[in-house]
């Protein structure tokens, strides 16, 4: 009987009789054996090579297109259609003829997403500030090689780079590309790979040359002094954050601001963008343009259309009469993506792994790469003169005897011998002799002879200098930063996106367009909120509520005042009171969970009017704890209208009170006993979900109640209830201290 194997000893096959009456095997296997055997596998395949550039700036689709049309004669030659580009590149790359493409649309002049493209394009290839700007199919257009590539190819032929076979073995391709310049802060990049992404910005070619040059001189220069900020090729306007900028500069991750271009003509009372971010499209800005038109948040403007032509992009807003263009603008930039942020990511491949780098460490890695690249530039340069340099020292010793050679030659019998006597004659190896043997005879003259020992003391002069180079890296430093100042003097050309300085930024405050004047708000334990005016309170002040409702609480604001609700899911939602309608005493007022979009069985338990933020909330919960949480910890610096963890979610919310000075409160629980402590016991929080202290110590049955602030509260003696030290049990509620009021958030 054979042994049963066991559960350790591999994969088992469990029986299926249910599978149309036979019995199938299921493979069972473990989900880390799938994720090792199958997913990594994969993944390190997206990363590698297809999503994240490596330090020539180039994803393997990019560098295999441009190489394609290097090795097609693209780069003097005439323009060929990219259909034919295509099918040649999936010698190389076998992703489909969609995807190539792509690849080259992305890299042309015609769509413009590049400060310097690398293919030189006509017909039509879209536009990158267009989302539905389709470009042709690959037979209708033409490319060739721009003349910027001359950088990228010029030593491709000199051993600089290493080459691989292509996916089939059938040819080789270059692993890199040894460009002159740092591509990879020039060229724009955005790669999605599994678990990870790369996003890098593109800078002034100029810029960057200069940066790399200082860096080559002094490794610990300031390059902010030199590289002012990220470049785009739709122009636009960046604006300048030391912080942000020196945060993307150090680490390679960070955020930077950018706005669109406009001007204002007059004659039209028109507004015409000509410019816009890199991050955003015409089409997004046009939607949420109509959007706030339609929702009533954008009364000054009449129209707005795309008039975008030959001549480039421009988007017209009509406006109404008397608006100010400037301050229509300043909301503008606030509320559409006509300003937006650029993520960056430098995440780059080096020697196949990724790494997120800050400018400098990008330089440095350059650098070193592109110094390596000379130096075998150089030293492919050196073997050559030396193999030209090995022959000419056997021509010239056969030369002297020419007789003789020739003697050698006509007596050998087989031409096969012709090399071997050569060699045994002059004592020479066997590539001397081959050389020799091809002279023509008309070059065995007085004047060939001489050319040739002058040849041969020029080279051996060549050959020392070249040697010193080859070992001397500060003489290779030297060739990388006259490539360098080669290139910006043939190819830089001046910024196209302006940079804004701090103190050149108008800020639009949206309480500044609001009506400001005094209002009344209530809020009913049902959720309906309203907001009344004092003249209408003083026609009618008796409010309508539900029959099963009635009021929470109430507060005397202004209209442009900031409102805070607190809700039952631990979630707070901010508003203005602007977005409220004036209403009368007679309605019911604004159903707050669908006007503030709530979630579902989500109930207001607590309004707050923050003002400047200062104070602090309370926050009682069942289980006898108190958070006292400062109000500056909801501030946010952004547009933001739901916060959630507003408090915590370990036992549920008893009470809250909005602080605003210490005070002394009673607290009440179901055992019918009282407490009475100063605030001034609760330390203040900054997180916002912290569980708090203990406050009161209950026995597990009982819970706390109610809060209430000692004036209004129904203690009278006052030293049976107050403690001086937190967690206290509390005093039994005597009769003449208590009261019926029901609980409530205060």
């Amino acid at each position: 009987m054979a042994k049963k194997k066991s559960p350790d000893q591999g994969p088992k096959k469990v029986n299926n009789p249910n599978v149309m009456g036979l019995h199938a095997a299921v493979l069972e296997q473990g989900i880390t054996d799938i994720l090792e055997t199958n997913f990594m596998p994969y993944a390190m395949s997206v990363i590698v090579s297809r999503a994240i550039p490596e330090i020539d700036g180039f994803k393997p689709s990019h560098r295999k297109l441009l190489y394609t049309m290097y090795k097609m004669g693209l780069l003097t030659g005439a323009r060929t259609k990219s259909a034919n580009i295509v099918g040649q590149t999936m010698r190389l790359n076998p992703h489909g003829d969609a995807a190539i493409y792509d690849t080259m649309v992305r890299l042309s002049k015609g769509y413009g997403a590049l400060l310097h493209p690398f293919v030189d394009s006509k017909g039509n290839f879209g536009k990158v500030y267009s989302r539905d700007m389709a470009w042709a199919a690959s037979r209708y257009t033409e490319a060739k090689l721009a003349p910027i590539c001359q950088e990228l190819f010029r030593d491709l032929d000199q051993d600089a780079v290493d080459f691989v076979d292509n996916y089939d073995n059938t040819m080789k391709e270059p692993s890199l590309l040894p460009t002159t310049f740092p591509n990879i802060l020039v060229s724009a990049n955005l790669g999605i790979a599994v678990g990870m992404a790369s996003q890098l910005c593109g800078f002034n070619l100029g810029e960057v040359c200069d940066a790399t040059v200082a860096f080559l001189k002094n490794p610990n220069c300031d390059l902010s002094s030199i590289l002012l900020g990220p470049d785009f090729p739709t122009g636009g306007e960046f604006l300048y954050d030391a912080a942000a900028l020196d945060e993307v500069y150090r680490t390679g991750r960070g955020s930077l601001r950018l706005r669109g271009k406009y001007r204002y003509v007059k004659a039209e009372n028109v507004i015409e963008i000509y410019e816009i971010p890199y991050t955003t499209t015409t089409e997004a800005i046009m939607d949420k343009v109509a959007e706030l038109i339609k929702a009533g948040k954008l009364k000054e403007v009449s129209d707005m259309r795309d008039e975008t032509d030959l001549n480039g992009l421009k988007l017209a807003i009509d406006l109404k009469r008397g608006v100010d263009p400037d301050k229509l603008m300043a909301k503008l930039f606030k509320a559409t993506p006509l300003q937006d942020s650029i993520v960056c990511n430098f995440n780059v491949l080096i020697a196949g792994m990724p790494k997120v780098m800050g400018v400098r460490e990008l330089l440095e890695e350059w650098c070193a790469w592109r110094t390596e690249c000379v130096r075998r530039r150089i030293y492919f340069s050196l073997g050559k003169k030396k193999d030209k340099l090995h022959l000419l020292k056997g021509l010239k010793r056969i030369l002297l005897d020419i007789d003789k050679a020739i003697r050698i030659i006509r007596e050998t019998e087989e031409e096969a011998e012709v090399v071997p006597n050569l060699m045994i004659g002059f004592g020479i190896d066997q590539i001397q002799a081959e050389f020799v043997a091809e002279i023509k005879l008309r070059n065995i003259n007085k004047e060939y002879i001489l050319k040739r020992v002058q040849e041969e003391e020029a080279l051996r002069d060549e050959i020392d200098d070249l040697e010193d180079l080859v070992n001397n890296q500060s003489r290779i430093r030297k060739v990388v930063v006259s490539e360098l100042e080669a290139v910006k003097k043939k190819y830089a050309e001046p910024r196209k996106t302006a940079i804004v300085y701090e103190h050149e930024i108008e800020t639009f405050d949206e309480a500044e367009d609001l009506p400001d004047y005094p209002v009344t708000v209530f809020l009913s334990r049902g959720g309906y909120f309203k907001k009344i005016t004092p003249q209408s309170l003083r026609v009618a002040d008796t409010q309508k509520y539900k029959e099963d409702d009635g009021p929470s609480q109430s507060f005397e604001a202004t209209n442009q005042a900031e409102a805070m609700f607190f809700t039952s899911k631990q979630q707070v939602y901010k508003a203005r009171l602007s977005d409220f309608p004036d209403t009368k005493a007679s309605a019911l007022g604004d159903y707050l969970p669908s006007k503030l979009g709530m979630d579902p069985e989500e109930a207001v338990v607590g309004m707050v009017l923050p003002g400047d933020y200062s104070g602090a909330l309370l926050f009682f919960f069942e289980n006898g704890k108190a958070a006292r949480v400062d109000l500056s910890a909801y501030a946010t610096t952004s547009n933001r209208r739901k916060l959630t963890g507003a408090y915590s979610d370990k036992s549920p919310l008893a009470a809250m009170l909005y602080l605003k000075e210490d005070r002394e409160l009673a607290v009440y629980s179901s055992e019918v006993r009282a407490l009475i402590f100063n605030t001034a016991l609760l330390a203040p929080k900054s997180t916002r979900s912290t569980q708090g202290v203990q406050v009161m110590t209950m026995k597990p049955k009982f819970r706390l109640t109610e809060v209430r602030t000692l004036e209004d509260s129904s203690i009278t003696n006052l030293g049976r209830y107050r403690c001086r030290s937190l967690p206290a049990a509390g005093a039994l509620l005597r009769e003449e201290d208590g009261d019926n009021k029901q609980m409530r958030l205060l």
